[in-house]
């Protein structure tokens, strides 16, 4: 079977999106699945410069292959003409593809094109059809789905959800639509011999409190760091590292950055930007608990990562994955309000035993629930499933 993965950008500074496809491929190939990935070369939307990449030709990793595009027109958007032109020509080479995100341009596009050249498809929204996502430029959002996302919809062969919640809460705008509810993968880390503490001047004896994701509005850091504020007023001992950055809005991060920097949480904080390989695993093995207070979040691969990494999980209810780390111990659930914060650090930084147990509980539940082995034998019995089913009408 030849798959074809579209998405926008796999660069790593666009977070869970591309982690994702560049978990998902390598596991595809393993299982005998040949996958071309088509994206561009988009390294970020502030005047950061393109991944230094081969345009235009298959660069062979891992088993499958990507082609990288130039953006162009509209770089900030992430759009490629010539992405759109070699899928309108190679599409009747391929069985299905995969397309990650809505209300992207080139995603949009690709999907139209897909219907063109009769190539069924598979559209993952990215929480991007939840009701408070499209509140957010609500009516541009509605134009959009007038004019190219409710054909979209209706057209596709599938809708990746991935988890329940996102699936019961997204808006298909009237369109019927066959719904793959398939988790996100994580690939286990190594253990890792690198002294995180020592590298950015934690003590040994402090609890680590890890905030490991996009600097945005609605992951909740206008939540999280008055109910930090009131723990440390409160005498608790922590260090707290913020980790992430946001190449979409560089005015909300430093605005956050200014918040601490301006109050008692500066000597006790560490800001390390974005972090990836060796530093991100050994933040992840190191922390005592990982932070995730969002508004809402589709599945929160962040957390997954926390959870195999065996580190315990305070979130909201609004991440899709509560109930998983509910039933499994592996962390705290809360609400999105700062003093359900506050209980659940206090509760959790009172009794670091009780983290080590729910910590362990969250490594053993991962491995088991999110590993790309099991979850890719879902993705790949959902493209057989579709594949036969065009093939058949």
């Amino acid at each position: 079977m030849k798959t074809l993965q579209i998405i926008p950008s796999i660069s790593l500074i666009y977070g869970g999106p591309s982690q994702m496809v560049l978990g998902l491929a390598p596991a595809l190939a393993k299982a005998g699945v040949e996958v071309t990935i088509l994206t561009t070369d988009s390294n970020g939307d502030n005047g950061q410069k393109p991944l230094d990449v081969p345009l235009n030709i298959p660069i062979k990793q891992d088993g499958y292959e990507v082609i990288y595009f130039r953006c162009a027109p509209f770089r900030r958007y992430k759009f490629s003409l010539d992405l759109l032109k070699f899928l309108k020509n190679n599409a009747q080479y391929f069985d299905i593809a995969h397309i990650h995100a809505l209300f992207s341009p080139i995603s949009s596009a690709a999907a139209i094109v897909c219907r063109q050249q009769s190539l069924p498809y598979i559209l993952r929204p990215l929480g991007t059809l939840d009701p408070s996502d499209l509140r957010k430029k609500e009516q541009l959002k509605q134009l959009y789905v007038a004019l190219l996302e409710r054909r979209n919809l209706a057209g596709a062969s599938g809708i990746h959800f991935t988890s329940e919640q996102e699936a019961k809460i997204s808006s298909r705008f009237g369109v019927s639509t066959k719904d793959l509810v398939i988790p996100l993968g994580v690939i286990p880390p190594e253990n890792n011999t690198e002294n995180i503490r020592n590298k950015f001047g934690i003590d040994n004896d402090k609890p680590v409190i890890l905030f490991m994701s996009r600097i945005d509005p609605k992951k909740g850091l206008e939540l999280l760091i008055p109910a930090l504020q009131k723990l440390s007023i409160q005498g608790l001992d922590f260090h707290f590292v913020l980790a992430g950055t946001n190449p979409q809005d560089p005015i909300y991060e430093q605005k956050i950055k200014s918040e601490i920097e301006n109050s008692q949480l500066k000597s006790h904080t560490t800001i390390t930007g974005f972090v990836t390989g060796e530093a991100k695993i050994s933040l992840l093995q190191t922390a005592d608990l990982f932070v995730l207070p969002s508004y809402y979040e589709n599945f929160g691969i962040a957390v997954a990562e926390a959870m195999v990494a065996g580190t315990p999980v305070v979130i909201s209810d609004q991440v899709h994955i509560y109930q998983q780390v509910l039933d499994s111990e592996s962390g705290w659930v809360g609400t999105t309000d700062v003093e359900s914060i506050v209980r659940l650090l206090t509760t959790a930084l009172s009794n670091l035993q009780e983290c080590q147990r729910r910590g362990l509980n969250a490594q053993k539940y991962a491995l088991q629930h999110f590993s790309w082995d099991a979850i890719t034998q879902q993705v790949i019995q959902a493209y057989r499933e579709i594949v036969v089913e065009n093939t058949i009408f």
